[in-house]
């Protein structure tokens, strides 16, 4: 029984759906889109356009806005060079980021703020 249940409850579903697209068929709201569509395609085909091609004509700052640059660091500022000196060896140590082995092992020796007030300068 469980097989008959479930073919009628898909033929309701189907026919609710029926009913749901000839209601939409009839809406001149859709018969309008369905229009403009169509003259859109009609038109990129004549002039060899795609719809990316479009949408950037239309909206520039969409390419900014909805996908990723190719390369993982192409849309990413650089970091600043920060340069550090420790003042009980005199050794300088310059470095873009937080994982320097060298910077690493002085905050661990002398603590981070200590370290952090050897910051000699930063540079673009």
């Amino acid at each position: 029984m469980s097989l008959l249940n479930e073919y009628i409850q898909k033929e309701q579903q189907l026919k609710q759906l029926q009913e749901d697209l000839q209601r939409l068929e009839g809406d001149q709201r859709l018969k309008s889109e369905l229009e403009f569509k169509t003259k859109l395609e009609a038109l990129m085909n004549e002039f060899g356009k795609r719809p990316a091609d479009v949408v950037a004509l239309l909206d520039p700052a969409a390419d900014q806005r909805g996908s990723k640059p190719a390369s993982s660091n192409a849309g990413r500022r650089k970091r600043r060079l920060k340069i550090y000196k420790n003042p009980h060896t005199g050794e300088v140590i310059e470095t873009r980021g937080g994982n320097h082995k060298g910077l690493r092992s002085w905050k661990d020796e002398h603590g981070d703020e200590t370290v952090e007030s050897w910051l000699v300068r930063m540079e673009d």
